[in-house]
């Protein structure tokens, strides 16, 4: 398998050698798992998530303390080889980072060796049908009843949901109107009330809805404070947005790798596919499209790891270019294979389905355009209306 990475890019500033060795290990991590990376008809994509999980967790990637420029060096050599890869990498780091940030000691010793083993696979629960991106709006309840709370609910689209083993769930326990009236909660899988019914989505995934129907949770699973789960939803949106872009580019290169092939050996008329001056064009419009997405996402990135606190809007920033790129990178590869390009199960027509959602996840190029809006710097304008 060709590596996804652009190697120029690596060698910039932005990264270090332990980001260009990560690199190395992810590449030959994945060509070294190339059959359970790839399509397959034969598993359900949670027990695929499942086997890649355990894999990883066997090659030590599952470093759940990375700083965020690794995660999406991860996140992009894995996109590339599968798209199981890279949701079974993720949904780990994220579901696990909240307990790393926000967790006390004894959930952190309880949880993260065996998540970083893959051992224990976690799943966020924050989306709900009527909430949305609006976190504000959660209505999961939890209860407090003595030493424990109890939850009731119903979470939507929640990745892994169907195969977690612990669920980071946010619910409302109303210390506060709105977002002050949340708190966010370690709950096991396995407690009484707890179920779950899969979703199929476009691309085969192992999402679920899940149901909090009188969960008893021991407030002692509490993550961070009560009232404070709000905050920490946000933090965690805010690191993993740019990571998505670097998974969009990941899907976007093997994409652009495989038209450009495409295009050097397809005959047509009297030369190749390469030689019409319109797969010029289309070609060189997705090189610039990925070496610009490629830059921002690293600037996000950098931006967060090295402590800049208004980081936010460059990982929006990311996250919208990114995605939105890719899709239009996918769109125009299958375009060059044409009707090739929409066999079922072919490269392209996977990578077609697979990117849709990227637009989506962590919240979508809408509310992403709304972050990077309320953070420009109005005093500027200011000071060119007075001049």
């Amino acid at each position: 398998m060709t590596s996804s990475y652009d190697q120029g890019l690596l060698a910039l500033p932005f990264f270090d050698d332990r980001h260009r060795e990560l690199a190395g290990r992810v590449s030959a991590w994945c060509d070294e798992h190339r059959d359970l990376c790839g399509p397959s008809t034969l598993d359900q994509p949670d027990k695929r998530g499942r086997r890649l999980l355990d894999a990883l967790g066997e090659a030590g990637l599952l470093t759940l303390d990375a700083d965020l420029r690794s995660v999406c060096v991860a996140r992009e050599g894995l996109a590339y080889a599968g798209d199981l890869a890279d949701f079974a990498y993720s949904i780990q780091c994220l579901s696990a980072t909240p307990i790393l940030r926000h967790g006390t000691t004894t959930q952190q010793e309880r949880y993260l060796p065996a998540m970083s083993r893959g051992q224990v696979q976690g799943a966020f629960a924050i989306s709900e049908e009527a909430a949305g991106s609006d976190v504000a709006r959660i209505a999961t309840t939890a209860r407090r009843d003595g030493d424990d709370y109890v939850l009731d609910g119903t979470k939507a689209w929640i990745a892994n949901g169907t195969s977690a083993d612990l669920f980071v769930v946010v619910a409302r326990t109303g210390e506060g109107a709105g977002a002050l009236g949340l708190t966010a909660f370690c709950v096991p899988a396995t407690l009484p009330g707890v179920r779950t019914q899969p979703v199929a989505m476009i691309a085969p995934r192992a999402l679920a809805h899940v149901t909090l129907d009188g969960v008893r949770v021991p407030a002692a699973n509490v993550l961070g404070r009560p009232g404070g789960g709000f905050p920490i939803a946000i933090d965690l949106l805010d690191r993993f947005r740019m990571t998505v872009g670097a998974a969009a580019i990941g899907f976007a290169r093997r994409a652009a790798d495989a038209a450009l092939a495409r295009a050097r050996t397809r005959r047509i008329y009297d030369g190749r596919l390469f030689d019409l001056p319109t797969v010029k064009a289309t070609l060189a419009e997705i090189a610039v499209k990925l070496e610009a997405a490629s830059l921002i996402v690293a600037r996000a990135a950098w931006e967060a790891d090295t402590g800049n606190r208004k980081y936010a809007r460059h990982s929006a920033a990311a996250k919208l270019y990114a995605t939105e790129a890719a899709q239009e990178i996918v769109d125009a590869c299958v375009q060059i294979y044409g009707a090739a390009g929409l066999v079922h199960d072919s490269v392209t027509e996977r990578l077609y389905r697979q990117v849709r959602s990227l637009r989506i996840y962590e919240g979508t190029s809408e509310v992403q355009k709304t972050i990077i809006a309320g953070a420009l710097d109005l005093r500027r304008a200011e000071a060119h209306i007075q001049e």
